[in-house]
Formats: C-alpha cells, sequence, structure tokens
C-alpha cells in the first residue's frame, strides 16, 4: 500500500477498532487460477501477539478455500471515506491552484491462511461473529435460537479460515498534507459526514 508519512497511521488500538467497526474484509489470495477476492466478515482474536489473527468462514460453494491453506493473502477493511472538492480550500480563492482529491480510511492485513471444517470451530466462529454484530441490538438473535439440526446443516456448508496476521497497515488520508485554513473548509464543506470527525482528529497535534 503507497503510505505517505502523514497519512500512515501507527495507532494499533485505531486500527483495530476500523477492522472491528468495519469486519466486512475484502479477503484475496492467488492461486492456480489466479487472483481471487471476497468480501466476507472478520473476527480479530487477540491471542498475545502483535496483530493477532483474523477468523473467518467461507461458503463451502465457494471455490476459494480450496487454494487457501499455506498460503499468504491479503485482508483489506475499508472504512469512511468521502470526496473532497477544491471548492472547499481556502487556497482556491487565494491562488486556484488545487484539485479534488478524496479522503479515506483503511486497514490492510497480510498472513498466512489456515483452513478448518471441524464443527467446534465453526460453530465458535460463527457465534463469535454472531455475539459481535448482535450486541447493539435491542433483542440480539443468538445462534442457540435457531433448531440444532439447521444449525449443524448451516456448518456443514461452511469453511472457516484463520489467519495468522505477520503484518498490518493501516492508512488514514484525512487533509492531513493541507494546512489549517483548508482542513477547516473541508470539515465546514463535509458536514455530518463521519469523515469531518476524521478530519478534525487528524488535524490535532
Amino acid at each position: 500500500m503507497y503510505e505517505p508519512l502523514h497519512f500512515r497511521q501507527e495507532d494499533l488500538a485505531a486500527a483495530f477498532a476500523l477492522m472491528a467497526s468495519h469486519p466486512l474484509g475484502l479477503l484475496i489470495s492467488h492461486g492456480a487460477s489466479g487472483l481471487v477476492a471476497n468480501a466476507i466478515p472478520f473476527t480479530r482474536v487477540d491471542d498475545g501477539s502483535k496483530f493477532g489473527r483474523l477468523r473467518a468462514h467461507l461458503a463451502r460453494a465457494n471455490p476459494q478455500w480450496r487454494e487457501l491453506d499455506g498460503a499468504d493473502v491479503l485482508i483489506v477493511f475499508q472504512g469512511e471515506d468521502a470526496y473532497v472538492t477544491p471548492s472547499w480550500y481556502e487556497t482556491k480563492r487565494e491562488t486556484g491552484k488545487v484539485v479534488p482529491t478524496w479522503n479515506y480510511v483503511m486497514v490492510q492485513a497480510r498472513g498466512t491462511a489456515k483452513v478448518s471444517d471441524a464443527p467446534d470451530w465453526l460453530r465458535a466462529q460463527v457465534e463469535k461473529l454472531t455475539n459481535e454484530r448482535e450486541a447493539a441490538h435491542p433483542k440480539p438473535w443468538a445462534v442457540g435460537d435457531a433448531p440444532e439440526d439447521f444449525v449443524a446443516s448451516q456448518l456443514r456448508a461452511i469453511v472457516g479460515v484463520e489467519i495468522e496476521v505477520s503484518d498490518l497497515r493501516a492508512k488514514w488520508k484525512a487533509s492531513q498534507n493541507r494546512h489549517e485554513a483548508d482542513r477547516a473548509g473541508v470539515i465546514a464543506g463535509l458536514g455530518d459526514d463521519p469523515m469531518a470527525e476524521i478530519v478534525k482528529a487528524a488535524s490535532r497535534p
């Protein structure tokens, strides 16, 4: 990933928070069939290592898993993003020397994949993912709410994947390369867009 120093996010806690709030990662792998990418939701497991492990599952009918075991993979987590018009910049009024851009936050994780179809592993992964996503609901649904024979049949239709993360990069492109007046214009122009708060945070000393 192209990482100019002023856009590099080195706070791992911030990167982990983005992964938790935007868990639908793009799993990218390369095998005999070439490049393959699928969007699947991940959970992160803190195993005491620097980056932890990522766990997910794919439909058994999805051929990607057949070339994953032992393969190097890339997972991309995309956070908030917003178009930035030059009209928001004070520099436009001063010199006119401005161009449009795009602000965004992103995390990329790399590691080695391991495939599992063990029922206990799959059940634990599905339950963790479900519990994380259902936590905000007033009446959270749980895997155990469904009939056991139905759950068992659903587990047989998926395959698990675990990635031991060896490298994690985060990029917060939030107008850090603009001067204060331009950043203020971006914040005002974005209004209620979530990116406005990210630009504010990135502008603080």
